[in-house]
């Protein structure tokens, strides 16, 4: 692997182990020739279905969209990468296990906003204001009665 420090061709492994519930590899390196150290995640390479969007278009899933939308909810929240990982590898297990070819983006942002309404009550809120398209402060507070009424329900 390459050093993303200084692009050096050669790094060693100086540390590995499980994460994200034994789905993903977490490796640390450390450059042979600046002595940097980085962290790598590795994973099978699954066959996922193919996302159909909100304007019909077809495109392959990539976690990594996610993963910005999860840590841009999560900012500035007491919530660890290896807990965003966790919530990913969830997300990822779902969509393998509907054994379908393609499943509908909204599928997948129910499945974040699940996982947010779990995790942090903030962050839920934050990522449904943004995938709902909140127009007005009523559809906000309408959204933030309904996290209250289902946390009350526990």
């Amino acid at each position: 692997m390459h050093c993303p420090f200084c692009n050096a061709p050669d790094t060693k492994v100086v540390d590995s182990r499980l994460a994200t519930e034994g789905v993903q590899v977490r490796r640390r390196r450390e450059c042979i020739h600046c002595g940097e150290r980085f962290t790598t995640y590795e994973s099978a390479e699954l066959s996922l279905p193919r996302v159909i969007k909100s304007d019909g278009n077809r495109e392959r899933f990539e976690d990594d969209k996610i993963r910005r939308g999860l840590v841009k909810a999560l900012e500035k929240r007491p919530v660890s990468s290896e807990t965003i990982e966790q919530v990913i590898s969830h997300i990822m297990k779902r969509l393998m296990s509907e054994g379908v070819r393609e499943i509908p983006s909204a599928q997948i942002g129910e499945w974040v906003m699940e996982e947010l309404r779990d995790l942090d009550q903030v962050a839920y809120v934050r990522f449904a204001s943004v995938y709902r398209a909140f127009q007005d402060v009523n559809a906000f507070r309408e959204e933030v009665e309904k996290l209250v009424h289902a946390t009350t329900a526990k």
